[in-house]
């Protein structure tokens, strides 16, 4: 059976939720391999609207075995809530239901604490943080001195693993300003939870094998978007995991043989949250009404965020990057009533034109789009479900996406409902 990978191909925010839960109704298993609670997939089915944070959005599907991997950064305190949030809406949520890598890193208070501290000290040199935990939290994933889920197991070992942990954090917060961990509240907090987080742990990367072997359906979900990645995203302005496919393999324990279509999400216009470089960002009247249109406020932050044309450019890179197969393209239909449209198919930097961006950030900050034109279309492409109910002007731009980016479009969705979505290729076939 074939297995998918789905990766966000801009700066995130560009519909995951949805595509991923319209491709677990065909999955086995759903499996989150980066990130934290910082994400945000908003799930619409019917009457019911689920608003996901960590949970992998295969958890609202009866019969589906839900998988947070290693690759992601865990806070627990903030799993429960969103447990207990979705229990409240009726999903069951079980330990035969939903595994936790036992190697997945822990996301403590000192870790958020460190972030709201950083950004402060920073002033105008500021990421844009979430103010999480999660970078810090993956900082001590590879200092080697992080907490991990099985590590609440034993006493002795969490013990010696604070030891190592404080030795750091203290040191850090003396610079900063702060007070000293206080250790004997810190393990306190940990031995209470544990007794709730331990029953979730399992060695995934078995589990997944197993499910491979018996040829169960796998589908991993990723979080941000590839212009976030730590590697390749505009850096310094990133998260701190990496957000392109080859993750979903190291995140879960699998080998990148058990990958077989890599699916990017990609919405119709671009967006971004927080800080960094931005070269179609829009100021004016066109950026004001693809925000009320589209709705884009962040489902964890509630921050507003920026809007600009569609960026060919930056799209065809992370899905060169990222092994992309076919994009899922999204909100079309918040470029209904446009009477023209633009794409950024190049960039010019003094004088000097670029098919790709660069990655020094001097450059980056001086990029000058380059614009191709289209008509738009005043006609309804909201609900579409086929190629027929789209206007002849909507089907022009999709197909001059796929020219520009080098890469088909297999998916396309028209509406935040489920069933609003024009299947060209399935993922899933062998």
């Amino acid at each position: 059976m074939a297995n998918v990978v789905v990766v966000g191909a801009q700066w995130g925010d560009e519909g995951k939720g949805k595509i991923v839960d319209w491709l677990s109704e065909r999955a086995d298993v759903i499996a989150r391999f980066q990130g934290g609670h910082n994400a945000g997939h908003t799930l619409v089915i019917g009457e019911k609207v689920f608003k996901l944070s960590l949970l992998p959005s295969g958890i609202v599907r009866d019969g589906k075995l839900a998988v947070i991997g290693n690759g992601v950064v865990l806070d627990p305190w903030s799993l429960f809530a969103e447990i207990d949030k979705l229990t409240a809406q009726g999903v069951n949520i079980s330990a035969d239901r939903l595994m936790i890598a036992e190697n997945t890193p822990l996301i403590l208070p000192l870790h958020q604490d460190l972030d709201k501290l950083r950004e402060e000290a920073a002033g105008k040199a500021k990421i844009g943080t979430t103010g999480r935990g999660i970078g810090p939290a993956y900082e001590d994933k590879v200092g080697r001195r992080t907490i991990r889920v099985a590590d609440l197991a034993d006493e002795e070992t969490l013990d010696a693993r604070l030891d190592r942990l404080l030795a750091h954090h203290d040191a850090l917060r003396k610079g900063l300003g702060a007070e000293p961990i206080n250790r004997a509240e810190l393990k306190a907090k940990l031995l209470e939870v544990a007794p709730q987080l331990l029953p979730y742990a399992r060695p995934v990367w078995k589990i997944m094998a197993e499910a491979r072997k018996s040829g169960k359906r796998i589908l991993f979900e990723g979080a941000q978007g590839s212009l976030l990645d730590i590697d390749f995203g505009t850096y310094p302005y990133v998260t701190s995991s990496t957000t392109m496919s080859g993750a979903a393999a190291s995140g879960t324990g699998m080998g990148p043989g058990a990958v077989d279509f890599v699916l990017g999400i990609v919405k119709a216009y671009t967006t971004r949250v927080g800080e960094g470089p931005f070269p179609t960002e829009l100021d004016d009247d066109d950026g004001q009404r693809l925000g009320e249109r589209g709705h884009e406020f962040g489902t964890v932050t509630g921050r507003k965020r920026r809007c600009g044309w569609f960026d060919a450019v930056l799209v065809r890179q992370t899905c060169a990057i990222s092994g992309v197969n076919g994009i899922a393209l999204t909100k079309l239909d918040v470029l209904d009533g446009f009477d023209k449209l633009k794409i950024c198919v190049g960039y010019e930097i003094d004088g000097v034109t670029y098919d790709y961006l660069p990655t020094a950030a001097a450059l980056q900050a001086r990029v000058k789009p380059i614009y191709e034109e289209m008509d738009g279309w005043h006609e309804s492409t909201a609900g579409a479900r086929s190629w027929a109910d789209l206007p002849a002007a909507a089907i022009k731009y999709v197909r001059r996406v796929e020219e520009l980016i080098d890469c088909p479009v297999a998916m396309l969705s028209t509406s935040p409902e489920r069933d609003d979505t024009i299947l060209v290729t399935d993922p899933f076939a062998d």
